[in-house]
Formats: C-alpha cells, structure tokens, sequence
C-alpha cells in the first residue's frame, strides 16, 4: 500500500493574490476558494486526488496571521515547457517573482526566484535539466541543505509521473 502526493498546503497573507501568481506561473485554475483558503489546480485532471493514476498536485493557499521569516525549508522547481529558461524567467518577473539569493555561486544552470510573499523557488534549464549521465542537479537550496553543491539524483525514464521520480529517495536528509 502506498500514499500518492496530491496537495501541496502554503501559508500566506493573501490567498487570492498568491493562487493568481501560481495559476499564471503553471496554467492552472481556481478549484475552490472558501472564507481565507483558496485552492488551485491544473484543469487536465479535474478529478484530481479522486484520479486513480498519479495526478498533478493541488496547490492550497491559506491566509494565517503571521508572515515569512525564514528560508523555505520545502519549495517548488518549475520547467519552462515552450519557451528557454530566460524568457520564462522574464515572463515570471513580470507575473509579479523577484530574484532571490539563497546563497548560489553564479554557476548553478537554474534561476532562484521568490513568488509576491517571499517563497523561494527555481527556474530549471529546461524541461528534463540531465547530465550526460542521465542524472539531474539538485535544485541549490537542496543542494546547499545536504551540503553538496552541485549533487546529483537519479531521474527515472520519460514515462514516470512526478511520483514515480520520488519514490525511493529519502526526501529527509
């Protein structure tokens, strides 16, 4: 028996503003909005959680009373999906992200940006960012968590779902 990821949950200021910004980041759509929680997701499965295969996360705002003050200690990686990584990273600016320093070199191939409350997130490359070996770089605020600049993870085959891609690896370390 196993669980499958189908919510990811965000506190913040302003439900409604932040769910905007993330349906124009992932094209995704208002599912509900009840009294200071506002929750989005893509319209390709409208069944979401209830899909029996793996499905694309929902993404829950909820408003609390206090703000931000510390490094996200979870955040998301988006791939432009047509256009490079530079127009996309211009097209978020202008949805409302700003850059952020999470403590990068300058060398790293993503962009980190932070959404209009301040949770960091990275730009990757491209679609499938993978070594010659067929490993992919961690994202830098993981990479800098485990200590390891520029470290690799395993990414299965062009099939597996973003469930598939996490299974087996220990998320804790």
């Amino acid at each position: 028996m196993t669980s499958k990821f189908t919510e990811l949950a965000i506190d913040c200021a302003d439900p409604s503003a932040l769910a905007r910004f993330w349906c124009s980041v992932l094209d995704y759509e208002v599912q509900d909005e009840d009294d200071g929680i506002v929750t989005i997701g893509s319209p390709r499965v409208p069944e979401g959680r209830n899909h029996l295969g793996p499905v694309a996360p929902t993404l829950t705002f909820a408003r609390v009373p206090e703000g931000k003050t510390l490094k996200n200690r979870l955040h998301l990686d988006v791939n432009p999906t047509d256009s490079e990584q530079d127009e996309e990273v211009r097209r978020l600016l202008d949805l409302g992200a700003r850059h952020a320093d999470v403590g990068q070199t300058g060398d790293e191939s993503w962009v980190v940006l932070a959404d209009p409350e301040g949770n960091e997130f990275c730009v990757l490359a491209d679609r499938r960012p993978l070594s010659k070996a067929g490993y992919r770089k961690l994202s830098p605020i993981v990479a800098r968590r485990r200590g390891r600049q520029g470290a690799l993870l395993p990414v299965p085959g062009d099939e597996c779902e973003v469930q598939d891609t996490l299974k087996g690896f220990d998320l804790e370390t």
